[in-house]
């Protein structure tokens, strides 16, 4: 990265869940003079803190306290990738690359085509939902 102050990284509450073949803690990072740390850099450097691989590390909810300098978030520290996909939400899975997004039609678009379809009846109602264009 281009700005490279120093940072501090420090765990606390940390429990190793025996049950979902993990670590958790919550996640403290004070960076005064940087603007903030990326997941990926924080991935990384906790792979080296816990001796994991770094694709086994999860980042999230990071809050950046008011003023700067300090964020707060959770990590998590899986034991293998079957476990981290297991008890990984979707969301959190397609953002570390294990799962790939589902693309669908916009909220509006589905709702549209919804209501279209409640007018008509039969086989007329099930082709209007397959059709994009006419």
């Amino acid at each position: 990265m281009a700005d490279n102050g120093p940072v501090t990284i420090r765990t606390s509450k940390f429990i190793t869940n025996r049950l979902l073949n993990r670590k958790q803690f919550l996640l403290t990072v004070t960076h005064p003079t940087r603007a903030n740390l990326s997941r990926v850099e924080l991935g990384e450097r906790l792979g080296q803190l816990y001796k994991a691989d770094k694709e086994r590390v999860v980042v999230f909810g990071l809050r950046t306290k008011f003023g700067g300098g300090v964020t707060q978030g959770f990590g998590l520290v899986y034991d293998d990738e079957e476990s981290q996909k297991a008890f990984e939400p979707k969301h959190r899975l397609v953002r570390s690359g294990l799962a790939t997004k589902v693309e669908k039609a916009s909220r509006k678009l589905r709702k549209e085509r919804k209501n279209r379809s409640k007018k008509l009846r039969g086989t007329a109602k099930k082709s209007s939902g397959g059709d994009k264009k006419k």
